[in-house]
């Protein structure tokens, strides 16, 4: 029988962690694909912590990171390198994941040489291209792209359908991004001195008892909250502090200068706000799982807090994962200031609706979404 060839590709933190459960069921059927795995590694430092944790090593690695990059250089850049790569590969199927640009360059180079492209996480939409930005565009292109669509939820199928996608080619999956958490989660749980490893890391990062304490977890690093977004979000994070001495803040600072500028300058000195340096994701995990509530702006925790029974407050304005705003476990505060301060009060304030919150319906799935996704390429 020939081995059905794929090729899986990503160059992001995120893409890598959620495609790198995928990756590990797909090379466990290695009498029915060949699998290639490609980084382009448009994040350099960030992706290596990730494929190190997951025990992932590229068979092709572009490296196509450089300083002060924009998005039309890397956009042309890697699909000038992906249509090289697929002439020398030959791949029949193309994975891409989401919403990067990554996934835009990857697609468009596959379907300049007519190879079918498979979506993971599919179907996520605000229809506001602003708004996430570039992703909202990314992720439509390549949707117009895409051959096989594995969607993450029902209301992902109904967005492709909407478009007029094709029933017979959406998947409803489940998002791997749960997969990944779970196998975290576990790993960790299954090996103490791991577990006493990480405990001694965060233990010297943070000077409080972060596993008795109640702490806030916040992460802010999105483009559209750039400028006054930030300045808004510091000014609630310094107000909610004065407000609750006794509550810490914890804030892994993106390295972004739009980023860390505001943020040293407006909360540093403040004693119950902890301004820490990114965390690989393994430790960034145990740290949510340790949190008591979820403050963000970013896409994937608004899956991963909800799975482990963390309410979450997003600091954007829209959201493209509005499932868990129906469900409850995801509130909409966006970058204004009154609603930040408000929406963490009466988590503190309100153990019911704290618990109505932690308690709700994660529409994200069981950590069987690669499983299904896998049974799809062995009958295509």
């Amino acid at each position: 029988m020939n081995k059905k060839k794929i090729m899986l590709v990503f160059g992001t933190r995120p893409e890598a962690i959620k495609m790198a459960p995928l990756i590990h069921d797909i090379k466990a059927k290695r009498d029915q694909f060949e699998l290639k795995v490609c980084a382009t590694s448009q994040h350099r430092k960030m992706l290596d912590q990730v494929l190190d944790i997951f025990n992932i090593k590229p068979d092709i690695d572009l490296n196509l990171m450089k300083k002060n990059q924009n998005l039309s250089n890397l956009t042309s850049l890697i699909i000038d390198k992906m249509q090289t790569v697929f002439t020398k590969h030959q791949p029949e199927i193309v994975l891409v994941h989401g919403d990067t640009t990554t996934t835009l360059a990857t697609s468009m180079a596959a379907f300049y040489l007519s190879i079918p492209v498979g979506h993971v996480e599919a179907g996520l939409r605000t229809y506001n291209l602003n708004a996430p930005f570039p992703e909202e565009f990314n992720r439509q292109i390549t949707g117009k792209i895409t051959k096989f669509h594995f969607a993450p939820t029902l209301l992902c199928k109904k967005n492709l359908l909407k478009e007029g996608i094709k029933k017979s080619s959406i998947s409803v999956t489940g998002n791997t991004v749960i997969d990944a958490l779970y196998w975290i989660l576990k790993r960790i749980d299954n090996d103490k001195e791991h577990q006493k490893k990480l405990d001694d890391i965060l233990d010297k990062i943070l000077s409080f008892n972060w596993k008795n304490k109640n702490f806030v977890l916040v992460t802010a690093h999105r483009r559209e909250n750039f400028g006054d977004g930030f300045l808004k979000i510091c000014s609630a994070l310094k107000e909610l502090a004065a407000k609750y001495p006794k509550i810490y803040f914890v804030y892994p600072v993106h390295l972004n200068p739009n980023v860390k500028k505001p943020v040293n300058e407006i909360l540093k000195e403040i004693n119950n706000i902890h301004l820490i340096k990114p965390l690989e994701y393994e430790l960034f995990i145990y740290l949510l799982k340790h949190s008591y509530i979820v403050l963000t702006d970013s896409g994937g925790i608004q899956e991963e807090a909800p799975s482990i029974g963390k309410p979450v407050l997003l600091m954007r304005e829209t959201t493209e994962r509005p499932e868990a705003v129906e469900a409850g476990t995801v509130e909409i505060v966006g970058s204004n200031k009154k609603k930040i301060v408000k929406g963490v009060s009466r988590l503190l304030n309100n153990k019911k609706h704290y618990q109505k919150m932690s308690r709700a319906h994660n529409p994200y799935g069981d950590g069987l979404a690669c499983k299904r996704i896998v049974d799809v390429l062995q009958k295509i």
